[in-house]
């Protein structure tokens, strides 16, 4: 916290005011007002001078004798503090927290006598020892399309101690809005999803306001972050892994029915998963190794698959798979993705964005909701148990 000490005072009046800058050492304190019953006195903290103030300080103007027809603050890094004017005029205080490390100013007029005055007061904000960034916000690759049910998915450099002050510094909007909420996955991780899909073709953005947001035991936001996400066509994909086909579709028209052979279900390791699912990524081509095994053992494989397109994080792909093109459509011999002729999985492929969605039925082993981006799984109501926030 800031030492304290006097806040800026000036006093406007005749001709024998004087402005007191006091270039002390706090926030806080009394304002010292000039005598003449005309005289507008402003006070803002912290005072001029102030080192080491707190991020999450609150700036402070305030009017006596007359009323601010304006206040302003420039810092010289990180983004502008906003602030709300008392509807009497007589004070004002900021909105928003500061930028670590960084100088501002305040600047705030008044009238006196008929006349604009002038008083500022300039301080610098805490470098604390240690601070939180967003280390990763996915989808953020330049110029990708997503699906409907893509999350919006935030990395942070450290655990969070302060859930909920964090939570409060992010902000989704969209050009078509739809209920969301924040979800914490462990104490570094927090996953923004939708109630219902996402209207497709259009543009979400999402803001962190967390430059100098207290995250708890002494950390504080280091910058704020902003990303412009883009919304695709609504492609849902639907298959009964017991009919072994799916059918793709695109903003509600049919694009393609495609034959595969899914998982063999000789283990649970080996079934394929039913519920919904989110395409994740995708890669050409991919190699895919039998988990938990080393070459030898029971079990092992190592297969190079083309098209792979990944709708878990249990090993699950649809790709081509020109060695089961006999078995795709009637049964079902796989480790566990779903096995589509090269064709089908070229064109899968080609048009997949992450987010879209994989509504798979017709197994007894249902995916997690936390087995990769599976998080449509959970009801909406207890999606929101989630938050920090309640």
């Amino acid at each position: 916290m800031a030492i304290k000490g006097r806040p800026a005072v000036a006093a406007f009046g005749g001709a024998g005011a004087v402005a007191l800058l006091a270039a002390g050492c706090g926030i806080g304190g009394t304002g010292v007002l000039s005598a003449g019953e005309s005289d507008t006195t402003v006070t803002i903290t912290p005072a001029s001078g102030t080192q080491r103030v707190a991020p999450d300080a609150v700036i402070k103007v305030t009017a006596s004798g007359g009323k601010l027809a304006k206040v302003s603050v420039q810092g010289n890094k990180g983004s502008a503090v906003t602030g709300e004017l008392a509807g009497n005029r007589k004070s004002w205080h900021s909105t928003r927290t500061m930028t670590p490390g960084a100088t501002y100013t305040v600047s705030a007029q008044a009238k006196s006598g008929g006349k604009l005055r002038t008083v500022t007061s300039a301080f610098t904000v805490l470098t604390p020892a240690q601070t939180l960034s967003i280390s990763d916000v996915t989808p953020n690759l330049p110029g990708e399309k997503v699906g409907v049910g893509m999350p919006i998915i935030l990395h942070f450099d450290r655990p969070v101690a302060d859930k909920a002050a964090v939570e409060k510094a992010l902000h989704v909007s969209a050009d078509k809005p739809v209920e969301g909420a924040w979800r914490w996955i462990g104490s570094d991780q927090v996953v923004y999803r939708t109630k219902t899909y996402w209207q497709p073709h259009q543009t979400v953005r999402f803001r962190a306001d967390l430059a100098g947001v207290n995250a708890g035991g002494g950390v504080y936001g280091a910058a704020d972050v902003a990303e412009t996400i883009t919304i695709g066509a609504a492609q849902v994909t639907t298959g009964d892994i017991g009919g072994h086909h799916m059918t793709v579709t695109r903003d509600g028209r049919k694009l393609r029915t495609v034959p595969f052979s899914a998982g063999n279900g000789e283990t649970r390791e080996f079934t394929t998963t039913s519920g919904v699912h989110l395409l994740m990524d995708k890669g050409n081509p991919v190699t895919m190794t039998s988990p938990g095994r080393q070459p030898g053992d029971p079990g092992y494989y190592q297969q190079v698959v083309d098209y792979a397109v990944r709708f878990s994080d249990s090993g699950e792909y649809v790709h081509s798979a020109p060695w089961s093109v006999g078995s795709q459509g009637s049964a079902n011999v796989s480790h566990g993705c779903l096995n589509v002729s090269p064709s089908d999985a070229q064109w899968f492929y080609g048009i997949a964005q992450r987010g879209d969605v994989l509504n798979l039925t017709g197994t007894d082993r249902e995916v997690e909701w936390n087995n990769g981006w599976s998080f449509w799984q959970l009801p909406f109501a207890k999606w929101k148990e989630g938050s920090a926030l309640g």
